[in-house]
């Protein structure tokens, strides 16, 4: 299912961009269980290699679950679609929140958890929490 879902999403991604929309990211969701069942390097690899598609034009979006269970494999397996030239988001980040993950693996881009988000401009401490998040991620 996971392989049929980056295929999928992959495709249009690539008519967008050959239709002259080199500006656009197409952002997959992987699920901890795909994540952890496959080669998920070399699935990216292969689905960016069938559709054509540049890998800076892609990102993978993965839960803080992802990164949970077996920490030096998935520290692997980040670095492997990284050096494949694909960006990783951290989605959800705050909802299980380890600081470590911002030095231990190689993330472009964090995705507050809503929690935090929702109630931003009137709770001060939600605030405070996602300006230090946004602090933290930024150095």
């Amino acid at each position: 299912m996971g392989e049929w879902v980056l295929r999928t999403a992959l495709r249009p991604a690539k008519g967008l961009q050959s239709a002259g929309h080199t500006d656009l990211q197409m952002a997959v969701n992987v699920s901890a269980r795909q994540f952890r069942q496959q080669d998920m390097a070399g699935l990216v690899r292969d689905v960016l290699a069938d559709t054509g598609l540049g890998a800076k034009y892609l990102e993978l979006e993965l839960t803080e679950s992802v990164l949970m269970k077996d920490s030096e494999a998935a520290s692997q397996t980040l670095r492997q679609i990284k050096d494949l030239g694909v960006s990783l988001s951290l989605d959800d980040f705050g909802r299980y929140s380890s600081l470590s993950y911002l030095k231990r693996f190689p993330i472009d881009c964090l995705k507050i958890d809503r929690s935090f988000v929702r109630e931003l401009t009137t709770d001060a401490d939600d605030a405070a929490i996602c300006k230090t998040i946004i602090g933290l991620a930024t150095t």
